[in-house]
């Protein structure tokens, strides 16, 4: 795998997911109005088998419609996060033909991940939780609610770090400038009045951001792929491009896939697929939110992210081959106008996209130190913005290259919030209300099986490759 000193986006699988319908904790939908209309519960009905009472929900006649929460699920999940993945693809293989079981790891990743987040979604119609740590404890119990509670929050402060990181190698890319005084510079004069702001719904319309610049950049890499200006020999751009970024292809193809090396892209897949953070979200905001018609949102986002995922890495590796970077733009040569557009788009998108990731990280904090919302003063709430952003800035600017942090949270963290953590969630309130499914526990019992092997593998391949 071609780990160069800016693969800061291992974790742009993080920078996918932290769009306006992913990392941010918004506390707006969590409404008490909103609440009571869609998961208000109403009677229930007893489980004669066992003599347990099994409460049932009032279905939300209001909120938006499968379309719409298919697009939204989409936006957030597919992000810049996917111009990581090529290097995943490069971390076993260097043949054309490697991209065929990668592509297959991409359907069978994306599969489970889905089926993960359509477990929060029964979890949260069977006990009208509200996020995934109400769902957490009111299935598993609140006792141990801190546990996916540091998650998400460690996972969240990993993302902000990785936006820093990203935008100091692509705006210190794009000006010609020290990354350390370009970082300095964007934090100060954008980033931090940004984060400064009481209210994020001014920058809800540039969240459509990300997807335009997600479409150009799939475009721009379409035509370059076609036309051939990085082909060897003799492509038009390859005296602009550093060589061990130059497109460069070996033997190994089909089976290199039975190498260890390829639980690189595994770890890689299971950040990039996670929107499991917004997964009640999605299910309360849902029109007549049936368990039945949240999973046809879940199938229909994940169906055509796995696609999209599958269409672009396929460019980029086809393209680079085992010197695919960890940002694949990395490889593209700084004059080419077409790659040029999709740094700036790209760039744009981060920045808009910091506010809502930072606050659910500093918001994260603030609950797991038990400081409810009405003691959130103002001048707390800047002093531990200031204080942690100069944290993330401190770190963005000493630390090069954080492949090894990036993939070992993936390894963990990652196949934790996706895999393990809503299988005992569905395990466990099964077991409390008595409901019998018997196959959807031994199924989601064997993915989590399987989240934890992958990621005590893929921690341990994390720890070889540092």
């Amino acid at each position: 795998m071609k780990l160069d000193p800016n693969p800061l986006i291992l974790l742009l699988a993080f920078a996918g997911q932290v769009s306006s319908n992913q990392y941010k904790i918004n506390r707006t939908s969590r409404k008490v109005c909103f609440l009571k209309k869609a998961m208000m519960l109403r009677g229930g009905e007893t489980d004669q088998g066992n003599n347990k009472h099994i409460p049932t929900l009032k279905i939300s006649t209001e909120g938006a419609s499968i379309p719409n929460e298919v697009f939204n699920l989409v936006k957030g999940i597919v992000g810049v996060g996917v111009l990581s993945l090529p290097a995943g693809v490069a971390a076993f293989g260097n043949a054309p033909s490697a991209v065929i079981p990668a592509l297959a790891l991409i359907g069978i990743i994306g599969i489970l991940s889905g089926y993960g987040f359509a477990l929060i979604g029964k979890v949260c119609a069977y006990t009208g939780a509200t996020s995934y740590r109400d769902a957490w404890s009111k299935s598993v119990g609140d006792g141990s609610s801190w546990i996916p509670a540091w998650s998400t929050t460690t996972k969240t402060f990993l993302a902000c770090m990785a936006f820093s990181m990203v935008l100091a190698d692509t705006f210190s890319a794009l000006l010609r400038t020290n990354r350390t005084t370009t970082l300095l510079g964007i934090t100060m004069f954008i980033l931090l009045p940004l984060c400064l702001l009481k209210n994020l719904k001014s920058l809800a319309p540039f969240s459509l951001l990300g997807v335009i610049g997600m479409t150009y950049t799939a475009i721009a890499m379409t035509i370059r792929y076609m036309d051939g200006t990085y082909s060897l020999p003799g492509g038009n751009f390859l005296d602009e491009v550093a060589k061990d970024l130059q497109p460069s292809f070996g033997d190994k193809g089909v089976k290199a896939v039975f190498s260890s090396s390829s639980l690189i892209l595994v770890c890689m897949l299971s950040t990039a697929y996670m929107a499991h953070f917004n997964a009640a979200k999605f299910y309360i905001e849902l029109k007549n939110n049936t368990v039945s018609r949240f999973n046809q949102v879940v199938a229909w986002a994940f169906g055509i992210s796995i696609l999209l995922m599958g269409a672009m890495t396929t460019l980029g590796f086809l393209t680079f081959g085992e010197n695919s970077s960890g940002l694949v733009l990395n490889n593209y040569s700084p004059n080419d106008s077409w790659m040029i557009g999709s740094r700036i788009a790209v760039a744009i998108s981060l920045v808009f996209s910091y506010p809502l990731a930072f606050t659910g990280c500093r918001d994260g904090f603030l609950d797991l130190l038990s400081i409810p919302p009405e003691k959130r003063t103002i001048l707390k709430l800047n002093a531990l913005t200031i204080a942690l952003l100069s944290l993330l800035t401190f770190l963005a600017c000493i630390l090069k290259d954080v492949s090894f942090v990036l993939a070992f949270g993936g390894a963990t963290l990652g196949n934790a919030l996706t895999y393990v953590y809503p299988a005992l969630m569905y395990r466990s309130i099964l077991k409390e209300q008595g409901r019998k499914e018997t196959v959807g526990v031994s199924i989601a019992m064997s993915s989590a099986i399987l989240g934890i092997i992958m990621g005590i593998i893929g921690a341990k391949m994390s720890l070889q490759k540092s």
